[in-house]
C-alpha cells in the first residue's frame, strides 16, 4: 500500500520589524503647523481688502477705496515679518504674497485713479493705468529674482532696487489725498498733471534707483525704545485723526528721501570698492 507523502512544513513568514514598516509622512498625521498658516491668512486678508477697494472705486466711494488699499499695505508689512518671526516662511507663501501684491498695489490703485480722474482722458488715461499695473508686475518679478542672487553684498539688503510696490501704491494715490483735502477740487481739472505724476510713479517702480528698505530694521537700541514707541503712537493717532493730511505728508517725505537713499547707496558702494 503506497505511503502518503509527508506534509512539508509550512514556512513561517516573520512579521516585519516595526522599524521596517513603511513610515507615513508626518505631514499626513500631524497636519500643517499653524505658524505656516497665520502669515498666509494675513496675505489673504490683504487680498480681500484690495479687491474690496476695487468694488468701492466702481461704486464711487473713493475714501473707502483708499482706506482698503492702505489697510492692505499695513497687512503686507506684517505678513512677511510674522512669517520670519514664526519661522513659517515657505515657497507657497512667497508666491501667494506676490500675487496678492500685484492685485493690491498694481491693479487696485490703477483702477481707483482711473475712476477718480484719468477716465476723463479716455484711452490715454487707461494706458496710464496699464503702465502702473505693468510696472508693479515687473517690479515684483525683479524682486523675486533678486532674492536668489548669491553675489548680492550684505549691505545691499538695506536698499530696494526701484520703488517697492507698497510705496508705489501709496504714492500713486497722492492726488486723491489732495482731492479729499480740497486742494484738487476736481480730479478731471488736473487730469493731465495727474497722468504725468502716475507715469513718474510707474517709472520709479521699474527703475534701478536705490531706495531705503525697512526689512533689515529688526531691533531698536535700548536707549531709543521709549522715543520710538512714542513716535509710533503719535503716527497712529495722526493717521486716524488726520488720515489724508498724514498720507500726503508721508508721500512727500518719501519722495524727498529718494535722493538721500541714492547718496547713501553710492557711499556704501564706494566704501566696498575701496
Amino acid at each position: 500500500m503506497a505511503r502518503k507523502p509527508a506534509k512539508q512544513p509550512v514556512a513561517q513568514v516573520a512579521a516585519p520589524e516595526p522599524s521596517a514598516m513603511p513610515k507615513r509622512r508626518s505631514r499626513a498625521i500631524g497636519g500643517i503647523p499653524i505658524r505656516f498658516l497665520l502669515p498666509n491668512l494675513l496675505t489673504l486678508l490683504a487680498l480681500c481688502s484690495g479687491v474690496t477697494a476695487i468694488r468701492f472705486a466702481v461704486e464711487g466711494r473713493f475714501e473707502l477705496a483708499v482706506g482698503g488699499i492702505i489697510f492692505a499695505v499695513v497687512l503686507d508689512g506684517f505678513d512677511g515679518r510674522l512669517a520670519r518671526y514664526l519661522k513659517g516662511t515657505s515657497r507657497f507663501g512667497a508666491e501667494l504674497d506676490s500675487l496678492a501684491d500685484f492685485v493690491n498695489f498694481g491693479v487696485a490703485p490703477a483702477i481707483l485713479v482711473y475712476f477718480w480722474s484719468l477716465n476723463w482722458l479716455s484711452t490715454f488715461g487707461w494706458v496710464v493705468c496699464l503702465m502702473l499695473s505693468i510696472a508693479c508686475a515687473l517690479r515684483l518679478a525683479r524682486f523675486n529674482v533678486a532674492l536668489d542672487d548669491p553675489d548680492k553684498p550684505a549691505w545691499a539688503a538695506s536698499f530696494f532696487t526701484g520703488m517697492p510696490a507698497p510705496a508705489g501704491a501709496v504714492l500713486s494715490l497722492a492726488p486723491l489725498y489732495l482731492g479729499f483735502l480740497g486742494i484738487l477740487t476736481e480730479g478731471h481739472s488736473f487730469m493731465r498733471a495727474i497722468a504725468a505724476y502716475e507715469i513718474l510713479v510707474a517709472v520709479l517702480m521699474v527703475s534701478r534707483v536705490p531706495t531705503f528698505s525697512g526689512k533689515t530694521f529688526t531691533r531698536v537700541p535700548r536707549e531709543f525704545v521709549l522715543p520710538f514707541l512714542a513716535l509710533m503712537v503719535l503716527f497712529v493717532v495722526f493717521l486716524i485723526s488726520y488720515p489724508w493730511e498724514t498720507l500726503a505728508a508721508l508721500s512727500a517725505l518719501y519722495l524727498l528721501m529718494i535722493p538721500v537713499s541714492v547718496a547713501s547707496y553710492r557711499r556704501h558702494k564706494r566704501a566696498k570698492a575701496g
